[in-house]
């Protein structure tokens, strides 16, 4: 029945990779199905026809569909389907668009759809790299014009030691967290966190991926070589060149003096004029003119742009390459939130809001990998008034998830540990004001944000961005891009680290690719930035991070009980801790090894609480000899609290060494007495003497 069926192998970093064609989803242009160890992935290339009416860019999706079926598990919730994609299924679809975008042509607007169903996980052989790779054949084999393959791999570091994607155990204790992505001659893609990771070994990790890339390379174009498609023809978008040379003639003195300015809003006044004179003359009543128009003046923009940059060495708002825009740094801007700052550069505004929480705050996670909760939250938020857009708020989009992520990799490398600081820490960074760059900024206005709240950091963090043009073997890059050099530039590469090293890297690539000089410049420019921003604006704004939380803040505290002692401190039906929380108004959490972790405003109820809790728990000693109050006087005896919530009774024959005729004769309610535990009675009563402690 399935004829063309066919099976391809190769061993991909010391483990089975399984590609199979021609037996699943026939009708897409392109579909393999990849093993990968246990780890199975179902990729599918579809494209459209022909191009819809109006499209002037190409709409190209990616999604990595996460079944949880994969993993043995039911989706939690009422309707106990998968719903909206996880956060970490969003990032995967982001990681996987970026090296396949730059790679379509230019003049392409056909939908193309990459889809990737996760069918089975293998935790040791990774479903985001096997979904890279499965992406890459689809395409490469399909119809789909594109300029591939490309490989993946994820590089992690134990002891010191590089390991090409490792297995679970390994990433465990791995300092390195790399995806690097390439064709057989170029990097396209670098994502990374990592444990403040020198820019030397960042870079001999990206070189050594890219060795393990190739050989993966010339396996794919085996298959390609065996049942890869023609690629089909379609009509080209590009501009009629005589239409652009007329406008070009007509308006590029006029675009140069628009866009000679450092200020985005007076560039957009100076452009608008121009653009009314382009449609007045050339635009004929079509949509597809008008947008044709808005291409040609784009074009021309991106023409003044690079030719200032690469013949000039000029930037639009006069700048060195190497310069970074004026940079401010506030903390403590609002009193009743628990930490916030702000920073600046530009016209690029950020602000950082730090909010702690007892660990029962603590997102829990229901995605396919072996994570089930995280202890700190990062998010994003960029609204149409930080661009000077009149749009409605929506809901966090992949790019704001993407950006929220890429500031809690960078930052969590030098969190404290829950032992040392246990909070759940949640931080939002709000973009208040956008010209570039904003997802590194909000990882310099996080940084402010924490320290003002009191979370011990271990160093100081800040992130800056670097561009690149190109023009054939030409290339310069360019510090601190600002949102025009984005757009008309060829890459951004972002960078967040400490003093020490690196935490993260994205790279965003609209060429074939870097080459190892580019990469390493990056580095090295990006370091010399983040150096700076660290000395020069965060130190200065807070030189270290409070030793206190807010007043406003949770306090917290934690203690460590016998698990066996764990059932008396909740009680049956969780009576007893509910009555703890109610007397005390604390809130308690208690984790399967022990560990109890009690937060509440005031550090007087927190007190109370573990003082209840550790008289549960705790085991007197026959013999011992205990200080404790009297609470209760009857005519044969003394009840003494010898330890919080440990009370037991001083029979009057134990009271004295002498006979005692009342009770009261030695001793009154509140008053201290030293007692010795006898143990207890055959009705399990605490027995105490005052007589054998004498």
């Amino acid at each position: 029945m399935f004829e063309n069926y066919k099976v391809f192998k190769y061993e991909f970093a010391g483990r089975p990779l399984v590609v199979e064609t021609g037996k699943m989803a026939g009708l897409a242009n392109g579909s393999v199905l990849i093993r990968y160890g246990e780890t199975v992935i179902l990729a599918c290339a579809t494209a459209s026809s022909k191009p819809r009416e109006g499209i002037d860019f190409l709409p190209l999706s990616v999604d990595f569909e996460e079944r949880l079926y994969s993993v043995g598990r039911i989706p939690g919730g009422y309707l106990k389907r998968e719903g909206r994609p996880s956060e970490k299924a969003i990032l995967t679809s982001r990681v996987i668009d970026r090296p396949i975008r730059p790679l379509f042509p230019k003049d392409l607007r056909n939908d193309v759809n990459i889809s990737m169903t996760v069918l089975s996980v293998d935790y040791d052989c990774s479903p985001e790299i096997a979904g890279m790779v499965g992406a890459s054949i689809a395409l490469a084999i399909s119809d789909i014009p594109w300029n591939g393959p490309i490989g993946g791999v994820f590089v992690g570091m134990v002891d010191g030691k590089f390991v090409m994607n490792p297995n679970a155990a390994q990433r465990e204790v791995s300092t390195l967290e790399l995806t690097v992505a390439a064709t057989e001659k170029k990097v396209v893609m670098i994502e990374a966190g990592a444990k403040e990771i020198s820019d030397d070994d960042m870079y001999v990790a990206i070189l050594l991926a890219h060795e393990e890339i190739k050989k993966l390379i010339a396996f794919i174009n085996t298959i390609i070589a065996e049942v890869g498609k023609p690629k089909f023809e379609y009509p080209s978008c590009e501009v009629d060149p005589e239409l652009y040379e007329k406008i070009k003639e007509m308006c590029i003195d006029d675009i140069r003096v628009a866009l000679d300015t450092d200020d985005k809003n007076v560039r957009d006044e100076r452009m608008q004029p121009i653009y009314d004179r382009v449609y007045a003359e050339f635009d004929e009543g079509d949509p597809a003119n008008h947008i044709a128009l808005d291409e040609i003046l784009y074009k021309v923009q991106k023409y003044v742009v690079r030719r200032w940059l690469l013949d000039d060495g000029k930037r639009v708002d006069g700048r060195r390459l190497d310069q970074i825009r004026p940079l401010a740094a506030e903390v403590g801007l609002f009193k009743r939130t628990h930490g916030s700052g702000m920073f600046t550069r530009g016209q690029t505004q950020v602000m950082t809001i730090a909010t702690l929480g007892p660990i029962s705050d603590m997102q829990m996670l229901d995605g396919i990998d072996e994570e089930e909760s995280k202890r700190y939250m990062h998010h994003y938020n960029m609204p149409g008034y930080s661009t000077g857009e009149a749009k409605a708020s929506r809901s966090p989009g992949r790019r704001e998830i993407g950006h929220g992520a890429l500031a809690e990799r960078s930052l969590v490398p030098v969190l404290p540990d829950v032992e040392e600081f246990p909070y759940a820490i949640r931080l939002v960074s709000e973009v208040i004001s956008s010209n570039g760059s904003t997802s590194q900024a909000s990882v310099c206005g996080s940084t402010l944000a924490l320290m003002d709240a009191g979370v011990p950091i271990k160093a100081p963090v800040a992130g800056i961005s670097c561009g690149l043009i190109t023009e054939g073997e030409r290339w310069m890059t360019m510090l601190d891009i600002q949102g025009l050099e984005d757009f008309y530039g060829d890459m951004d590469f972002k960078v967040a680290g400490t003093h020490k090293g690196i935490t993260s890297i994205q790279m965003d690539l609209k060429i074939d690719g870097l080459t190892p000089e580019i990469i390493r410049e990056a580095l090295e420019v990006t370091h010399k930035g983040r150096d700076y921003i660290i000395d020069e604006v965060i130190l200065k704004a807070i030189d270290k991070p409070r030793d206190h939380v807010s007043e406003f803040a949770p306090k917290m505290t934690t203690m460590k009980i016998d698990v066996e002692k764990i059932r008396d401190v909740i009680g049956t039906g969780g009576k007893v801790i509910q009555k703890i929380v109610a007397d005390t108004g604390a809130k308690i959490d208690i984790e399967d090894d022990g560990t109890v972790y009690i937060s509440a405003v005031e550090q007087s109820s927190i007190d109370e609480a573990k003082r209840t809790i550790e008289g549960i728990v705790f085991e007197p000693e026959i013999g011992a000899i205990y200080t404790g109050k009297v609470t209760r006087i009857l005519p044969i005896g003394a009840f003494v609290e010898f330890a919080p919530g440990k009370e037991g009774m001083v029979h009057i024959s134990k009271l004295d060494k002498k006979r005692v005729e009342k009770v009261e004769d030695v001793c009154s309610v509140g008053d201290e007495m030293t007692v010795k535990y006898l143990g207890t009675d055959e009705k399990n009563r605490i027995n105490l003497s005052r007589k054998d402690a004498l």
